[in-house]
């Protein structure tokens, strides 16, 4: 219970946010934070499982404690780790004050503390959201997503991933990911200190928990992951205030990263959860292994989201470069006329 503790203890502040809204949206809120719970219940359980068949009752102590350790480190340094990984360079309004507006008016309408605003020098359109609440977040987009939106798709991404901050997904995802990486590492030392006569479960029965025990952990930390992204979804579409113009930057970036490689991700695929759509190559048509649901029932639940006299091009062409891209040689033309965005005033 004090690993499913971080998930639980947000839910009546979360609750009493949403009750305001509307009993459908308060419904679906304690479904998603419930479903996690257990989810989380079982990776514990499976993870202290592994440790009473290696080493009865003290095996799973054991594995407790490693459980607790690597939680808490990875919630503490998850957040600059994996920036300084992507090699990810904060923004300020100085210098990118377009882009860096966009997030600021958005956290402001979340009613979120402004996060640190990052850019990833990566040519694959992607994105994700990192640190340890609301009050230390970072969010960051590559180049290529800020060279293939335009704005009102950037504020949809941008929105998605505010959502996950609001949600305190990048802590439930930390605990998930850490948790399913210890069951595979236990799983693995059985080989060297679970044979012997007095385990019950023998070679075969230790050979098998090698195989099954991982395979397990991920689908639960797939399972999780997958209920986390239509969450945001559905809190990002709330925060931008048109559905469509996430639905639309979904599809641009899934065309994206099927066709554009992101060497770092396949170099960690265990950050891969962490961004808008999946990075890796390897998992891209492959359902039960994917870190996110569907484009196509991602798309399809933001279209219904919205109203059907709700103007789907309530902005102007997109932008063959964002006008906030470093690169764009256009960058100090006009503005093209549009209607105003939700972030401004």
């Amino acid at each position: 219970m004090i690993l499913i503790w971080p998930s639980l203890r947000h839910l009546p502040r979360a609750f009493g946010t949403e009750a305001r809204k509307g009993d459908r949206k308060k419904e679906s809120l304690v479904f998603n934070y419930v479903r996690t719970a257990i989810l989380i219940a079982a990776l514990t359980a499976l993870f202290m499982g592994v440790g009473f068949l290696l080493g009865g009752g003290p095996g799973m102590v054991i594995a407790l404690v490693i459980a607790g350790a690597m939680n808490l480190f990875a919630w503490w340094n998850s957040g600059s780790m994996v920036l300084r990984y992507y090699k990810a360079r904060e923004v300020t309004p100085e210098t990118q004050p377009s882009f860096y507006r966009v997030v600021e008016g958005l956290a402001r309408r979340a009613e979120l503390p402004m996060p640190r605003v990052y850019i990833i020098d990566n040519p694959q359109p992607n994105a994700f959201a990192t640190g340890r609440g609301p009050n230390n977040a970072a969010v960051a987009a590559t180049t290529g997503l800020l060279q293939s939106l335009n704005e009102y798709e950037v504020a949809g991404v941008m929105a998605h991933e505010l959502a996950h901050v609001r949600n305190r997904d990048t802590l439930i995802m930390t605990i998930t990911a850490t948790i399913a990486g210890a069951i595979g590492m236990v799983a693995n030392f059985a080989l060297f200190f679970g044979g012997s006569r007095n385990n019950p479960l023998g070679i075969i029965g230790v050979l098998a928990m090698m195989i099954l025990a991982p395979m397990a952990a991920s689908l639960v930390q797939l399972a999780i992951s997958r209920s986390r992204e239509y969450e945001a979804d559905r809190g990002g579409a709330e925060i931008c205030g048109n559905p469509h113009w996430l639905a639309d930057a979904l599809e641009k970036l899934h065309y994206g990263s099927e066709r554009i490689d992101n060497p770092a991700a396949e170099g960690n695929p265990a950050t891969a959860h962490m961004f808008i759509v999946n990075p890796l190559h390897a998992h891209a048509r492959d359902k039960l292994f994917s870190t996110h649901p569907s484009m196509e029932s991602r798309v399809a639940r933001l279209r219904e989201m919205a109203p059907r006299n709700e103007n789907r091009r309530e902005k102007t062409e997109a932008w063959p470069t964002g006008p906030w891209s470093e690169t764009n040689p256009n960058s100090s033309r006009q503005e093209p006329r549009r209607s105003p965005g939700p972030w401004e005033t």
